[in-house]
């Protein structure tokens, strides 16, 4: 899957390559979401792996389809008027209803997400009438029941907080707990935003070679061993693990860019929330797994530096999202050197430009 459309590793480590692939390729398969039909979360247990422990709350039997509007997408009814799944026209992103789950990082942050939306990645991008193809009627059932590692999951795999590694058959490294680079010694704040250094990308944080299908061939950095940067965290997750195309340039391309600007601006899918050089004001637009994106440089007020994925509203009705952080060297939900929050008036919020549903 990913030497033919997100690129691949030289060919020295095509069978560690496949070896992963092996490993999470369920992952990238099944998806969808829905809201309860109040649009909130609700639930309340999680394995510590993301993937739920409590009795499916998904409902059975008879569903329908309706069509809304601002974004234009499809959504799963149950017999009783309750949201099962939301698609997305353009977007590859869908939200399932599932076994609710809770996300936490008492090392950064008090608060807690409590959801029942299950992120994952369609097959293809999502076009209106859908529901009514072959292949659909014979993923959705297995979709409603699939309890495997969805996005919320598996970027959970990379948790500053002390994840697992994981290793597929040939020792390489896929996932466990990442950082967000190299010691910057130029910086003695441990709190400053550039105290670990940017430009890590999946292939660092893999330590192999990657080809991108532009032919273009990159070797990681040694020093960068297990190391992503803000976007270099989206591509392992959206990219490398859940099989989105990816290139190697800031323009447009087929996939996902490499830096954060470049995704908000040239990225797959569907822009929620267009870039206008203001805050938006109306978050009600945003689904679970959507990007968003953030002007962060002081003296360039509206240039779009830091990328994260929302994760709705977290246990004091706030709206939380995930990235990699210098602060926290590596991916977090929390609060330092600033709130990871997208209302309110603290710095990550301020910055909040755009939104983009891959």
């Amino acid at each position: 899957m990913h030497s033919q459309h997100a690129g691949r590793r030289s060919q020295p480590n095509r069978r560690a390559l496949l070896g992963t692939i092996a490993g999470v390729a369920a992952a990238g398969v099944a998806g969808g979401f829905a809201w309860d039909r109040l649009g909130h979360d609700s639930g309340d247990a999680a394995a510590d792996d993301g993937t739920g422990t409590g009795p499916s709350s998904r409902p059975t039997g008879a569903h329908t389809f309706e069509r809304l509007t601002a974004p234009d997408r499809t959504v799963a009814r149950s017999a009783d008027g309750g949201t099962l799944a939301t698609f997305t026209d353009g977007a590859r992103t869908a939200v399932l209803t599932g076994p609710a789950r809770t996300f936490s990082e008492p090392r950064t942050t008090e608060a807690k997400v409590t959801t029942d939306a299950w992120v994952r990645v369609l097959p293809h991008a999502w076009q209106q009438g859908m529901e009514k193809s072959a292949w659909f009627k014979g993923w959705f059932p297995k979709a409603l029941a699939d309890t495997s590692p969805d996005v919320f999951a598996v970027a959970f795999q990379y948790s500053s907080a002390g994840a697992r590694d994981k290793r597929n058959a040939d020792g390489v490294r896929y996932a466990g707990t990442a950082h967000f680079g190299p010691r910057n010694s130029k910086v003695s704040n441990p709190l400053d935003f550039a105290y670990y250094d940017e430009q890590s990308d999946f292939f660092d944080y893999l330590g192999v070679p990657w080809d991108f299908p532009d032919g273009t061939r990159v070797q990681p950095e040694q020093a960068r061993y297990g190391c992503v940067d803000c976007s270099g965290f989206q591509r392992l997750v959206w990219g490398y693990r859940m099989g989105i195309p990816m290139h190697n340039t800031n323009t447009k391309g087929v996939g996902l860019p490499r830096r954060a600007y470049a995704i908000a601006a040239y990225g797959p899918g569907r822009l929620i929330i267009p870039q206008t050089d203001e805050r938006p004001t109306d978050l009600g637009v945003l689904q679970p797994g959507d990007l968003v994106f953030f002007a962060i440089i002081k003296d360039r007020p509206n240039f779009i530096d830091h990328v994260g994925f929302y994760m709705g509203l977290d246990d004091q009705g706030r709206h939380r999202f995930y990235s990699s952080r210098s602060a926290a060297n590596g991916p977090t939900m929390g609060d330092l050197s600033g709130h990871a929050l997208l209302d309110g008036t603290d710095f990550y919020a301020r910055g909040f430009r755009a939104a983009r549903r891959l």
